[in-house]
């Protein structure tokens, strides 16, 4: 049996892994279209702040793949065959599969404003981009980052550190509005421009122009803001243009079901590329954060190899430092209609605490939440939400104090150990 993984991220490293370790015998071909080794975007704000050199954002060792058989393949898969079960890479060679699994990630989208091809305008995706990156971003150079979502947030935190004038133009009316309400967003603004960053939000770049001094970026309230290095961090979109023509059904990304297969049973999606289960809703979307990536790519591994695994749906969770500044949300976070809802909101602390709870038969579910500056046993309400424990009286002591969370977690699973 020949499985071949195309990309070489966190969830095709981790197919990859699951399958030798569960078929010792079985052929393993990564394709991975980099020049350096499978590596973590995520680290790369490390390497920003040198913390970490290149070689510290591989994702294991030079040595690992062929240790464990799984032969790496650098190249660039041009189209698929379904029906030949093969895959042509751009230099003209052709690999044969039995089973294949799609991790092929996502690309950051370019913003279609006049200038974001010069020269000096950058994304914040590749190693590549992070030289560029730093020879660029010296210490009192003017930068200027466009977008503050959830990739923002983190490199905006090694722009600081390398001391640089950061500038922060964020078009949403908040600070990360795909992850914090307006409480929260408004909390980590605050904390972001005390700590001497220029943050705009609800506010445009119209336009990126070369100067003698090198770019004005000009905004859509009038202002124009010096910049020797532009970055731009204003999302991404599933990677899914070579698989035209293959007959593998696409919405925003590869749709997949609950084993990772895709329309064709011989072919998995997993990671940014795949379009699966949201655990909240039950809707099918794109949720491009690595703790999906590797949970697909485990699923998907299993499922390759013969066993019998089926996903859950992706929890929507994120977890972010923005300059000591701890934020999370998870599940529905923004709530949903009807449900009640707890909250702590201390500004001149910069605390924030929101419970989200559910309606009828889980009117005492818990099923989101989002917290600023508080990081005691916030780790329990994954479990709270997952669970989809009934939480009884112990909602109102919620409603009346948040900070409970570890008493209703402790209470509620007790409660159910019992009545099992």
């Amino acid at each position: 049996m020949h499985h071949i993984i195309i990309g070489a991220g966190p969830g095709g490293v981790v197919a990859a892994e699951t399958i030798r370790k569960t078929n010792p015998t079985d052929q393993i071909t990564l394709i991975g279209d980099e020049l350096a080794p499978p590596y973590s975007r995520m680290a790369i704000p490390y390497l920003l702040v040198e913390d970490i050199e290149e070689s510290g954002t591989f994702l294991r060792s030079t040595s690992h793949y062929k240790d464990h058989r799984i032969d790496y393949v650098q190249g660039r898969v041009k189209s698929i065959d379904a029906s030949a079960k093969t895959c042509l890479l751009e230099d003209g060679t052709e690999l044969s599969y039995d089973e294949l699994c799609l991790a092929t990630g996502s690309t950051p989208i370019s913003p279609p404003i006049e200038g974001i091809d010069l020269p000096n305008v950058h994304s914040c995706w590749t190693l590549e981009d992070a030289r560029q990156i730093s020879a660029l971003a010296k210490p009192d150079s003017d930068v200027v980052l466009m977008g503050a979502g959830f990739i923002g947030c983190i490199i905006l935190e090694s722009l600081v550190k390398r001391k640089v004038n950061l500038s922060v133009i964020e078009m949403g009316s908040r600070m990360v509005p795909r992850m914090l309400d307006e409480n929260a967003g408004g909390l980590l603004k605050q904390w972001c421009i005390d700590d001497g960053v220029n943050v705009h939000t609800g506010t445009k770049v119209n336009a990126i122009k070369e100067s003698p001094d090198g770019m004005l970026v000009e905004l859509d309230n009038g202002e124009s803001i010096k910049a020797d290095l532009v970055i731009s961090a204003t999302g991404v979109r599933s990677n899914t243009a070579f698989l035209e023509g293959s007959g593998i059904d696409i919405d925003e990304g590869v749709l997949i079901n609950n084993k990772m297969q895709t329309n064709l049973a011989n072919v998995y999606a997993v990671g940014d590329v795949a379009q699966g289960m949201d655990f909240s809703t039950g809707e099918y979307t794109v949720q491009a954060i690595q703790p999906t990536a590797t949970d697909h790519g485990r699923i998907a591994g299993l499922n390759m190899a013969g066993k019998n695994a089926e996903h859950n749906g992706s929890l929507n969770m994120n977890i972010l430092d923005t300059l000591g500044l701890i934020s999370t949300s998870y599940g529905l976070w923004m709530g949903v209609e009807g449900g009640d809802t707890a909250e702590i909101y201390t500004p001149e602390l910069f605390k924030y605490m929101n419970l989200r709870f559910g309606v009828d038969e889980e009117s005492d579910v818990l099923v989101g939440a989002t917290t600023l500056g508080v990081t005691q046993h916030v780790g329990v309400l994954r479990g709270l939400i997952e669970s989809k424990i009934h939480l009884g009286e112990w909602k109102q002591r919620l409603i009346d104090d948040p900070m409970r969370i570890m008493d209703a977690y402790v209470a509620s699973t007790q409660e159910l150990d019992n009545a099992v």
